[in-house]
């Protein structure tokens, strides 16, 4: 999709890196050129990733163990990737966390770990890169949101919050800092599909066939379809996007769902779709 070339010569940290979308993200930036640093908690998961991102690419990759929710670790994970790599020019807050219950059974720790997490590791990793990359004059930031962090989501408050909070710092950063050279954006997937996903939240056939009922095609996306997203917002081309928020989910968040759902039993839309 992209040339080979995009990312030639930049160093990218990614965080979440070592399962899912964060590890299709990293290994799309090796293979269009970049060198990768996977950051995350589980130090044998992040080996285990960077190793195949480098036979996969023969780009360097490395994996930093790393609790984003604390400043310091984060300072050392930047310190370590620079020793290694070089300067990093890419950052990708990709950290995520979450516990899918009702509202009313959630204690304040649970809720304060996913705040941790998301939010303070979002604004941790975001401000230790731009004290990095402002005095370079160049630089690029993608969060990663959902798109519950502006309609709310039962079961889904901690995250809900948390995301709604990254996105209101990407819009703030992106404005502050795009005249100095420093792009700040975000990529907010729909229903991706992942290991973890048909795992954890849709297990079971029934759940799939349900949620996809709210999706206008009624398709999951892919990791892959994420990693294109952050592409187009980290490429060097792509210098006027700031605080923006790229929404890749088939226009769910449009809406006009149950009219569409209503035109389609009518026989309507069915009928003028190319077989």
């Amino acid at each position: 999709m992209y040339e080979k070339s995009l990312l030639k010569g930049k160093i990218a940290v990614v965080t979440g890196g070592g399962t899912g979308i964060g590890k299709a993200i990293a290994l799309a930036f090796a293979e269009h050129g970049a060198d990768v640093a996977l950051a995350a908690r589980d130090g044998e998961r992040l080996e285990a990733a960077a190793a195949e991102i480098r036979k996969a690419t023969g780009r360097r990759a490395i994996g930093v163990s790393t609790d984003v929710s604390d400043a310091k670790a984060v300072a050392a994970l930047f310190d370590k990737v620079e020793a290694e790599l070089g300067p990093v020019s890419i950052l990708v807050n990709g950290a995520a966390a979450n516990f899918v219950r009702p509202s009313e059974m959630l204690t304040s720790v649970r809720f304060r770990k996913v705040v941790d997490i998301v939010l303070h590791g979002s604004f941790n990793c975001a401000i230790e890169a731009g004290r990095r990359m402002l005095p370079r004059g160049e630089g690029a930031i993608v969060s990663l949101l959902a798109t519950y962090a502006w309609t709310g989501a039962p079961g889904f408050l901690p995250s809900a919050a948390a995301k709604a909070g990254v996105q209101a710092m990407t819009k703030t950063l992106g404005v502050e800092w795009i005249g100095r050279g420093v792009r700040v954006n975000a990529v907010c997937p729909g229903l991706i599909d992942t290991e973890q996903s048909r795992e954890r939240l849709w297990p079971e056939p029934w759940m799939r066939e349900a949620l996809l009922e709210g999706v206008p095609n009624r398709k999951f996306w892919t990791e892959a379809d994420v990693a294109n997203a952050v592409l187009f917002l980290v490429a060097p081309q792509t210098t006027y996007a700031a605080g923006e928020t790229l929404v890749i989910d088939a226009g769910t968040a449009v809406g006009g769902l149950p009219y569409l759902r209503f035109v389609e039993k009518a026989g309507v839309v069915r009928k003028a779709r190319p077989k």
